[in-house]
């Protein structure tokens, strides 16, 4: 029988993996192996209840990405309780939003983000104890290593469920506070499971995780599939464009899961850094945010690697689609089929709309969350009809394959036309002398709302607007054309890679 829990999966696979690395830590060689990782997370287990943390309770990781993290996130799980990853880029009162919503009781964090954590300290209602990794430890904190070896390495004798919560993490929202997503033991363990059969992981196989381990891309795809298959992990505090290649070539990756933004930056830098030794590699699997063909073609070509685009969102455990692993099947520019879980395209009263036709991306299955914490309304409203709304419009072509067009909330109503941000930038992406480029909706006397591109130059190049609204006249119907063009450095990301289109929305209100 398959694990149904992670405590029962970092248990069995310690008894039958042993002494094989599941985890490398690239800054200083650490290798962690699958028995280490197994005693490691109990003594972490130990460690919550002697604080007073137990099932049912959460915790909070405000850590980069090492090997700690990892210690806390699953040792956390094997004892019932919650783990709650923190964007390590927050300020002291968005700190404290997620603390006291969540209600942790523990923060584990180190030196550099405690300042933040200290500013709002006194507004903290649930949490008890804070935990350093790493020196100094200042009065009121404890050591997390010092602390960590006082406990028994024997396996914490805990009754974890299925459907117990095993993680909060919290959405960036387009509006208001965000909200906390309450993922299930059976959440993780069923993307984990769908993504290791779509694309035939084994034992064999290492990956490398170079996104942020506070977004669920890299805790899922790459720490908690490589635990469900066994296989290994290489662990990078941080992505550099300078050292990616050597990494690849010393450890000999396999898979990389990555962020549209690392293809363009890799393809921009791909004269001035060799790629070495490519020959482990077998493909990067790229999500997040929406992949411009142009940018995957392109590195493609550079690289002779190819790139597999999937879709899903922290609601759905990260990922709901996938284009096959076969470069006679896949669809470039589509986010793939439905792999693991039901999709469907359904129009604004819930009913399926015609292959072919624009709709919101819905879906249904094990990976889904079980509901946003202590936000019943919120909830409801995501689940009408019984499906998840992810808030993207897309359509199904007649093969099953799902094209994302934008974020509802992102379209452009310009007198009466809806007008889809994405288009507009698939277009201008295709320009050769742009290396970045976004669009938004901008206010109109007339028409409510017109179209205003943003547009990174590549280095080197010149370009002016009237070039970039004539090519745009040459791609695209004249309603969807922006009727404005601004220059811009770089465009607004999350961590994630994610565009931020509210950034620049207030952007160019602090312009207008």
């Amino acid at each position: 029988m398959q694990p149904t829990t992670i405590r029962e999966l970092i248990e069995r696979q310690a008894d039958v993996r042993g002494k094989a690395p599941y985890l490398v830590f690239e800054d200083d060689g650490r290798v962690v192996t699958y028995r280490d990782l197994d005693e490691l997370t109990a003594q972490f287990g130990h460690l919550l209840h002697r604080l007073g943390v137990g099932r049912g309770d959460v915790i909070s990781l405000m850590l980069p990405n090492i090997p700690e993290f990892i210690y806390a996130y699953f040792g956390a799980m094997r004892v019932g309780v919650a783990a709650g990853p923190i964007n390590t880029a927050l300020k002291g009162p968005e700190i404290a939003y997620i603390l006291n919503n969540s209600e942790a009781k523990v923060l584990v964090t180190e030196q550099k983000y405690l300042d933040e954590v200290l500013r709002v300290k006194d507004d903290l209602k649930h949490l008890k104890h804070i935990l350093m990794v790493g020196t100094p430890c200042p009065e009121g904190t404890l050591d997390f290593y010092k602390e960590l070896y006082k406990e028994p390495t024997t396996r914490p004798a805990v009754d974890v469920r299925p459907d117990d919560l095993s993680e909060i993490i919290y959405t960036s929202g387009t509006t208001g506070n965000p909200k906390g997503v309450m993922l299930t033991h059976r959440n993780m363990l069923a993307d984990a499971r769908i993504i290791t059969d779509w694309f035939g992981f084994g034992p064999e196989t290492r990956m490398n995780c170079i996104l942020p381990l506070f977004h669920v891309n890299a805790e899922v795809v790459t720490t908690i599939t490589p635990l469900w298959f066994g296989g290994s992990v290489v662990l990078t505090q941080r992505f550099s464009p300078g050292s990616f290649w050597k990494t690849i070539e010393r450890y000999r990756v396999n898979v990389v899961s990555v962020v549209p933004t690392i293809l363009s930056i890799l393809a921009a830098r791909r004269h001035s850094e060799g790629p070495g030794d490519l020959s482990s590699v077998r493909f990067f699997i790229c999500g997040a945010a929406p992949l411009p063909e142009e940018v995957q073609l392109s590195f493609e070509r550079d690289f002779g690697i190819p790139v597999f685009e999937g879709y899903g969102l922290s609601e759905t455990t990260c990922y709901s689609s996938f284009n096959p692993p076969d470069l006679a099947k896949r669809k470039v520019g589509s986010v793939g089929v439905a792999v693991g879980n039901e999709m469907c395209i359904l129009d604004d009263d819930c009913n399926p709309v015609p292959d072919g036709e624009l709709g919101e991306i819905c879906i249904r299955g094990e990976n889904v969350m079980t509901g946003y914490y202590k936000m019943p309304e919120a909830t409801a409203t995501a689940f009408e009809g019984g499906w998840f709304h992810s808030g993207d419009i897309g359509f199904r072509d007649a093969d099953g394959f799902y094209f994302i067009r934008d974020r509802k909330k992102d379209m452009i109503i310009r007198g009466g036309e809806n007008i889809y941000p994405r288009e507009i930038d698939e277009a201008l992406y295709r320009h050769p002398k742009i290396r970045d480029a976004a669009t938004i909706g901008v206010p109109h006397p007339m028409y409510g709302e017109e179209p205003k591109s943003y547009v990174v130059v590549k280095e080197g190049e010149t370009l002016d607007a009237h070039e970039v609204m004539a090519w745009c006249r040459a791609n695209l119907a004249d309603f969807k054309c922006p009727r404005s063009v601004a220059f811009i450095a770089e465009i607004p990301k999350g961590p994630s890679g994610k565009l931020l289109r509210r950034a620049l929305r207030d952007l160019d209100k602090g312009t207008r």
